[in-house]
Protein backbone atom coordinates (compact mmCIF):
# COMPACT_ATOMS: atom_id res chain seq x y z
CA UNK A 1 0.00 0.00 0.00
CA UNK A 2 1.18 3.41 -0.84
CA UNK A 3 -0.19 6.68 0.20
CA UNK A 4 2.33 9.23 -1.44
CA UNK A 5 4.05 9.59 -4.36
CA UNK A 6 7.77 11.44 -4.31
CA UNK A 7 9.31 12.09 -7.69
CA UNK A 8 13.26 12.94 -7.78
CA UNK A 9 15.24 10.77 -5.66
CA UNK A 10 17.94 13.29 -5.06
CA UNK A 11 18.62 15.60 -2.06
CA UNK A 12 15.16 16.94 -1.86
CA UNK A 13 12.83 13.17 -2.55
CA UNK A 14 15.09 11.55 0.22
CA UNK A 15 14.04 14.34 2.70
CA UNK A 16 10.52 14.64 1.36
CA UNK A 17 10.06 10.80 1.93
CA UNK A 18 11.89 10.81 5.09
CA UNK A 19 9.50 13.55 6.40
CA UNK A 20 6.32 11.71 5.14
CA UNK A 21 7.07 8.76 7.21
CA UNK A 22 7.23 10.86 9.91
CA UNK A 23 3.89 11.43 9.30
CA UNK A 24 2.44 8.31 9.24
CA UNK A 25 3.08 8.02 5.42
CA UNK A 26 4.01 4.49 3.38
CA UNK A 27 5.99 6.97 0.21
CA UNK A 28 7.23 5.08 -2.59
CA UNK A 29 9.66 7.56 -4.45
CA UNK A 30 10.56 7.51 -8.37
CA UNK A 31 13.99 8.31 -9.28
CA UNK A 32 14.66 8.46 -13.16
CA UNK A 33 18.52 7.90 -12.47
CA UNK A 34 20.29 4.22 -11.76
CA UNK A 35 20.37 5.48 -7.94
CA UNK A 36 18.81 8.03 -5.59
CA UNK A 37 21.86 10.82 -5.81
CA UNK A 38 19.77 13.56 -7.58
CA UNK A 39 21.82 15.71 -9.77
CA UNK A 40 25.38 15.21 -7.79
CA UNK A 41 27.02 12.64 -10.36
CA UNK A 42 26.35 15.48 -13.52
CA UNK A 43 28.50 18.03 -11.74
CA UNK A 44 32.05 18.98 -12.62
CA UNK A 45 35.09 16.48 -10.97
CA UNK A 46 36.52 19.27 -8.02
CA UNK A 47 33.57 20.80 -7.03
CA UNK A 48 33.47 21.63 -3.07
CA UNK A 49 30.66 22.69 -1.64
CA UNK A 50 30.74 26.39 -0.68
CA UNK A 51 29.65 25.24 2.72
CA UNK A 52 30.70 23.34 5.61
CA UNK A 53 29.96 19.51 5.70
CA UNK A 54 27.73 20.43 9.17
CA UNK A 55 25.84 22.79 6.82
CA UNK A 56 24.93 19.92 4.90
CA UNK A 57 23.06 17.30 6.86
CA UNK A 58 19.72 15.73 5.69
CA UNK A 59 17.45 15.09 8.65
CA UNK A 60 18.36 12.17 10.95
CA UNK A 61 21.66 11.81 9.51
CA UNK A 62 25.02 13.47 10.40
CA UNK A 63 27.53 13.71 7.45
CA UNK A 64 30.97 11.70 8.65
CA UNK A 65 34.02 13.35 9.40
CA UNK A 66 35.27 16.84 10.43
CA UNK A 67 31.96 18.93 10.88
CA UNK A 68 33.64 21.99 10.08
CA UNK A 69 35.78 20.60 6.67
CA UNK A 70 34.14 21.53 2.97
CA UNK A 71 33.26 18.14 1.44
CA UNK A 72 33.73 17.48 -2.24
CA UNK A 73 30.73 16.22 -4.86
CA UNK A 74 32.12 12.58 -4.48
CA UNK A 75 31.42 12.66 -0.59
CA UNK A 76 28.06 14.11 -1.33
CA UNK A 77 26.62 11.44 -3.85
CA UNK A 78 28.68 8.82 -1.17
CA UNK A 79 26.16 10.29 2.11
CA UNK A 80 23.16 10.53 -0.41
CA UNK A 81 23.70 6.89 -1.20
CA UNK A 82 24.17 5.54 2.62
CA UNK A 83 20.68 8.31 3.45
CA UNK A 84 18.58 6.43 0.69
CA UNK A 85 19.67 2.89 2.13
CA UNK A 86 18.21 4.13 5.42
CA UNK A 87 15.46 6.19 4.46
CA UNK A 88 13.20 2.49 5.65
CA UNK A 89 11.23 3.76 1.80
CA UNK A 90 10.45 2.28 -1.39
CA UNK A 91 12.57 3.50 -3.67
CA UNK A 92 12.06 2.62 -7.32
CA UNK A 93 15.13 3.54 -9.81
CA UNK A 94 14.87 3.91 -13.41
CA UNK A 95 11.50 5.72 -13.42
CA UNK A 96 11.55 8.87 -15.54
CA UNK A 97 7.82 10.19 -15.21
CA UNK A 98 6.70 11.51 -17.73
CA UNK A 99 3.45 12.90 -16.73
CA UNK A 100 0.78 13.32 -13.75
CA UNK A 101 -3.03 12.84 -13.99
CA UNK A 102 -5.40 13.40 -11.32
CA UNK A 103 -9.05 11.41 -10.96
CA UNK A 104 -10.81 12.24 -8.08
CA UNK A 105 -8.49 12.42 -5.14
CA UNK A 106 -5.89 10.27 -6.41
CA UNK A 107 -2.49 11.33 -8.74
CA UNK A 108 -1.18 9.02 -10.93
CA UNK A 109 2.24 9.42 -11.98
CA UNK A 110 3.23 7.93 -15.33
CA UNK A 111 6.95 6.86 -16.16
CA UNK A 112 8.77 6.34 -19.37
CA UNK A 113 9.07 2.48 -18.64
CA UNK A 114 5.07 2.11 -18.79
CA UNK A 115 4.28 2.07 -15.63
CA UNK A 116 1.80 3.52 -13.70
CA UNK A 117 1.50 4.52 -9.54
CA UNK A 118 -1.32 6.30 -7.64
CA UNK A 119 -1.45 7.82 -4.44
CA UNK A 120 -3.60 10.47 -3.19
CA UNK A 121 -0.20 12.32 -2.43
CA UNK A 122 2.25 13.57 -4.27
CA UNK A 123 5.36 15.68 -4.08
CA UNK A 124 7.15 16.76 -6.97
CA UNK A 125 11.02 16.76 -5.87
CA UNK A 126 12.91 17.05 -9.00
CA UNK A 127 14.38 20.31 -7.21
CA UNK A 128 16.08 23.28 -9.25
CA UNK A 129 18.84 21.36 -11.21
CA UNK A 130 16.95 19.44 -13.82
CA UNK A 131 17.50 21.62 -16.35
CA UNK A 132 20.54 23.84 -17.69
CA UNK A 133 19.49 27.18 -18.40
CA UNK A 134 21.20 28.87 -21.45
CA UNK A 135 20.04 32.25 -21.87
CA UNK A 136 19.70 34.29 -25.18
CA UNK A 137 22.56 36.42 -25.06
CA UNK A 138 22.42 38.89 -28.23
CA UNK A 139 26.70 38.90 -28.16
CA UNK A 140 26.93 35.76 -28.58
CA UNK A 141 24.15 35.25 -31.77
CA UNK A 142 26.79 35.38 -34.22
CA UNK A 143 29.83 33.59 -32.02
CA UNK A 144 30.98 30.33 -33.63
CA UNK A 145 33.47 28.94 -31.20
CA UNK A 146 32.32 26.39 -28.55
CA UNK A 147 29.58 27.37 -26.22
CA UNK A 148 28.64 25.40 -23.56
CA UNK A 149 26.64 25.45 -20.30
CA UNK A 150 28.68 24.43 -16.85
CA UNK A 151 26.74 21.38 -16.66
CA UNK A 152 29.05 19.90 -19.92
CA UNK A 153 32.27 21.27 -17.83
CA UNK A 154 34.05 18.49 -15.75
CA UNK A 155 37.72 19.12 -15.36
CA UNK A 156 40.23 22.34 -16.72
CA UNK A 157 42.88 19.97 -18.25
CA UNK A 158 40.76 19.93 -22.06
CA UNK A 159 41.15 23.63 -22.08
CA UNK A 160 44.75 23.91 -21.41
CA UNK A 161 46.20 26.58 -23.41
CA UNK A 162 43.06 27.86 -24.60
CA UNK A 163 41.21 31.56 -24.56
CA UNK A 164 38.35 30.58 -22.03
CA UNK A 165 35.41 33.10 -20.98
CA UNK A 166 32.98 32.23 -18.52
CA UNK A 167 29.93 33.73 -18.12
CA UNK A 168 28.39 34.24 -14.60
CA UNK A 169 28.39 35.76 -11.10
CA UNK A 170 27.51 33.06 -9.02
CA UNK A 171 29.49 30.49 -6.79
CA UNK A 172 30.00 27.88 -9.23
CA UNK A 173 31.16 30.21 -12.33
CA UNK A 174 33.88 31.73 -9.50
CA UNK A 175 35.09 28.44 -9.03
CA UNK A 176 34.92 26.94 -12.45
CA UNK A 177 36.90 30.28 -13.90
CA UNK A 178 39.52 30.10 -11.02
CA UNK A 179 40.02 26.53 -11.25
CA UNK A 180 40.73 26.67 -15.15
CA UNK A 181 42.74 30.09 -14.89
CA UNK A 182 45.60 27.63 -13.64
CA UNK A 183 45.33 25.85 -17.50
CA UNK A 184 44.26 28.53 -19.47
CA UNK A 185 43.60 32.38 -19.89
CA UNK A 186 40.46 33.15 -18.34
CA UNK A 187 37.90 35.92 -18.06
CA UNK A 188 34.60 35.70 -15.87
CA UNK A 189 32.22 37.86 -17.60
CA UNK A 190 29.75 39.39 -15.76
CA UNK A 191 26.35 41.59 -15.82
CA UNK A 192 27.44 42.63 -12.75
CA UNK A 193 29.98 42.71 -10.25
CA UNK A 194 30.62 39.83 -8.55
CA UNK A 195 29.03 39.79 -5.21
CA UNK A 196 30.97 38.13 -2.19
CA UNK A 197 29.22 37.12 1.21
CA UNK A 198 32.34 38.47 3.01
CA UNK A 199 35.62 39.57 2.98
CA UNK A 200 37.76 36.77 3.11
CA UNK A 201 37.80 32.84 3.03
CA UNK A 202 35.31 31.56 5.52
CA UNK A 203 36.95 28.63 8.02
CA UNK A 204 34.34 25.87 8.22
CA UNK A 205 34.22 26.57 12.15
CA UNK A 206 33.08 30.06 11.65
CA UNK A 207 30.30 32.16 13.61
CA UNK A 208 29.59 33.02 10.25
CA UNK A 209 27.82 29.39 9.52
CA UNK A 210 25.41 29.76 12.55
CA UNK A 211 24.15 33.26 11.63
CA UNK A 212 23.00 32.27 8.13
CA UNK A 213 21.74 28.82 9.56
CA UNK A 214 19.39 31.49 12.01
CA UNK A 215 18.56 33.75 8.55
CA UNK A 216 17.80 30.26 6.65
CA UNK A 217 14.59 29.82 8.61
CA UNK A 218 13.01 32.67 8.25
CA UNK A 219 10.58 32.07 5.75
CA UNK A 220 11.11 34.97 3.35
CA UNK A 221 12.37 32.81 0.13
CA UNK A 222 9.92 34.51 -2.43
CA UNK A 223 11.51 38.18 -1.72
CA UNK A 224 14.77 36.52 -3.40
CA UNK A 225 15.63 37.00 -6.90
CA UNK A 226 16.63 33.80 -8.46
CA UNK A 227 20.81 33.52 -8.33
CA UNK A 228 20.90 36.08 -5.69
CA UNK A 229 22.78 34.28 -3.26
CA UNK A 230 26.29 36.00 -2.73
CA UNK A 231 29.86 33.76 -3.53
CA UNK A 232 30.58 32.26 0.04
CA UNK A 233 34.46 32.27 -0.53
CA UNK A 234 35.73 29.10 1.09
CA UNK A 235 38.61 28.75 -1.23
CA UNK A 236 40.07 31.89 -1.78
CA UNK A 237 38.62 32.62 -5.20
CA UNK A 238 37.84 36.55 -4.52
CA UNK A 239 42.16 37.13 -4.11
CA UNK A 240 42.18 34.96 -6.86
CA UNK A 241 40.27 37.08 -9.69
CA UNK A 242 41.04 40.84 -7.64
CA UNK A 243 45.33 39.45 -8.69
CA UNK A 244 43.71 38.60 -12.13
CA UNK A 245 43.89 35.04 -12.48
CA UNK A 246 41.32 35.13 -13.79
CA UNK A 247 40.51 38.32 -14.92
CA UNK A 248 37.11 39.91 -14.18
CA UNK A 249 35.15 42.09 -16.55
CA UNK A 250 32.11 43.47 -18.17
CA UNK A 251 29.90 40.54 -20.28
CA UNK A 252 31.02 41.24 -24.15
CA UNK A 253 28.51 43.07 -26.61
CA UNK A 254 28.83 41.32 -29.78
CA UNK A 255 30.49 38.49 -32.32
CA UNK A 256 32.31 37.97 -35.05
CA UNK A 257 33.33 34.40 -36.05
CA UNK A 258 35.43 33.34 -33.06
CA UNK A 259 36.34 36.53 -31.75
CA UNK A 260 34.13 38.78 -28.88
CA UNK A 261 33.60 42.46 -28.63
CA UNK A 262 33.94 43.97 -25.73
CA UNK A 263 32.67 47.34 -23.93
CA UNK A 264 35.46 50.10 -25.18
CA UNK A 265 35.76 48.39 -28.92
CA UNK A 266 38.45 45.48 -28.03
CA UNK A 267 38.57 42.64 -29.72
CA UNK A 268 39.96 39.23 -29.60
CA UNK A 269 39.84 35.37 -30.22
CA UNK A 270 38.02 33.21 -27.76
CA UNK A 271 38.26 29.85 -28.23
CA UNK A 272 35.38 28.62 -25.91
CA UNK A 273 32.48 30.32 -24.13
CA UNK A 274 31.31 28.62 -20.88
CA UNK A 275 27.94 29.80 -19.34
CA UNK A 276 27.46 29.09 -15.51
CA UNK A 277 24.26 30.43 -15.44
CA UNK A 278 22.36 28.36 -13.45
CA UNK A 279 19.78 25.89 -14.13
CA UNK A 280 15.82 25.58 -13.88
CA UNK A 281 13.58 23.26 -12.38
CA UNK A 282 12.47 20.44 -14.92
CA UNK A 283 8.92 19.57 -14.06
CA UNK A 284 7.32 19.33 -17.80
CA UNK A 285 5.66 16.22 -16.04
CA UNK A 286 3.02 18.35 -14.13
CA UNK A 287 1.81 20.23 -17.13
CA UNK A 288 -2.11 18.21 -17.36
CA UNK A 289 -2.18 19.42 -13.66
CA UNK A 290 -2.31 22.96 -14.35
CA UNK A 291 0.14 24.11 -11.38
CA UNK A 292 2.71 25.65 -13.54
CA UNK A 293 2.67 28.60 -15.31
CA UNK A 294 3.19 29.74 -18.78
CA UNK A 295 6.80 29.87 -18.91
CA UNK A 296 7.16 26.39 -16.82
CA UNK A 297 7.41 27.97 -12.98
CA UNK A 298 5.43 25.86 -10.36
CA UNK A 299 2.68 28.50 -8.64
CA UNK A 300 2.44 27.30 -4.91
CA UNK A 301 2.65 28.78 -1.58
CA UNK A 302 5.99 27.83 0.43
CA UNK A 303 5.52 24.74 -1.50
CA UNK A 304 2.03 23.74 -1.30
CA UNK A 305 0.44 23.94 -4.71
CA UNK A 306 -2.90 22.58 -4.24
CA UNK A 307 -4.94 19.62 -2.33
CA UNK A 308 -2.15 16.57 -1.68
CA UNK A 309 -0.02 18.02 -4.12
CA UNK A 310 3.75 19.86 -2.94
CA UNK A 311 7.06 20.63 -3.70
CA UNK A 312 10.67 20.55 -2.34
CA UNK A 313 13.67 21.50 -3.72
CA UNK A 314 12.50 24.33 -5.85
CA UNK A 315 14.96 28.07 -5.63
CA UNK A 316 13.52 30.25 -2.55
CA UNK A 317 10.65 27.97 -1.97
CA UNK A 318 10.24 29.03 1.37
CA UNK A 319 13.58 30.50 2.33
CA UNK A 320 16.87 31.55 0.20
CA UNK A 321 18.79 28.71 0.95
CA UNK A 322 15.85 25.86 -0.02
CA UNK A 323 17.47 24.54 -2.52
CA UNK A 324 20.60 23.47 -0.79
CA UNK A 325 21.41 20.14 1.15
CA UNK A 326 20.97 22.36 3.92
CA UNK A 327 17.39 23.68 3.14
CA UNK A 328 15.25 20.84 1.83
CA UNK A 329 14.84 18.84 5.25
CA UNK A 330 13.13 22.11 6.60
CA UNK A 331 10.92 22.38 3.71
CA UNK A 332 9.76 18.83 3.38
CA UNK A 333 9.00 18.59 7.03
CA UNK A 334 6.51 21.67 6.68
CA UNK A 335 5.36 20.30 3.37
CA UNK A 336 4.55 16.85 4.89
CA UNK A 337 2.83 18.46 7.70
CA UNK A 338 0.41 20.36 4.96
CA UNK A 339 -0.16 17.89 2.91
CA UNK A 340 -1.56 15.04 5.90
CA UNK A 341 -3.15 17.50 7.18
CA UNK A 342 -4.90 18.37 3.98
CA UNK A 343 -5.60 14.98 3.38
CA UNK A 344 -6.87 13.85 6.71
Amino acid sequence: MRDALVIGGGQAGLAAARALRGQGCRPVVLEAGLEPVGSWPAYYDSLILFTPARFNELPGARFPGDPNRYPDRAEVIEYLRAYARDSDCEIRAGQRVVSVTRAGREYRAHTAAGEEFRAPLLVAATGAFGKAHRPELAGLADYTGAVLHSADYRRPEPFTGQRVVVVGAGNSAVQIAVELAAHAHVSLATRKPVQYATNEPVPGGSRFWSVLSAFARIPAGPLFRPGSIPVLDNGGYRTAIESGRPDCRELFAAAEGTELHWPGGAREHVDTVILATGYRPALDYLAPLGVLDAAGRPKHRYGIAGPGLGFVGLENQRTFLSATLHGVGRDARYVARKLSVRDA
